[in-house]
């Protein structure tokens, strides 16, 4: 895979040996899809390496951002997630309040309106986040105040 590549090449250069603990935590990220705590991974990565530490979890992933692998968000609950970066097309969330649902979407219109905004203000984005947070179908028509 190309992704181990990356990583294995941006090892090198920072000076890092490659260790069977990264690889595991690496195939770990690369098998899911979804946005990845560093705790739960951590967990999935306990149950099958009893040696492995919630710090080299943690670092791990900070490496697979740096070397642009993963991308770090951040939701609702304070925690940071990490999704895939490498040759995945950019996208915004909806946050759900009530559930932690996570919905990723597109929008041309939104895109194109932050970068009028930013030449407007002769500025040049490098890279942004959206988060918008609110209620799901499910848990709006649930709530008592909705």
């Amino acid at each position: 895979m190309r992704e181990k590549e990356v990583f294995y090449q941006f090892l090198a250069t920072k000076g890092l040996k490659r260790t069977a603990q990264r690889d595991d935590i690496l195939d770990l990220f690369l098998a899911t899809e979804s946005h990845q705590s560093a705790e739960a991974m951590y967990h999935v990565l306990k149950e099958k390496n009893s040696g492995i530490g919630f710090s080299t979890v943690y670092r791990t992933l900070k490496l697979l951002k740096e070397c642009g692998l993963a991308r770090e968000v951040n939701f609702a609950d304070g925690r940071a997630y990490f999704e895939h970066d490498f040759e995945h097309p950019h996208h915004d969330h909806l946050v759900c309040l009530g559930c932690g649902d996570t919905i990723e979407f597109f929008n041309e219109t939104i895109e194109a309106l932050q970068d009028k905004v930013a030449a407007e203000s002769e500025f040049t984005p490098v890279r942004h986040s959206m988060v918008i947070f609110g209620y799901c179908r499910d848990c709006h028509t649930t709530r008592s105040d909705a």
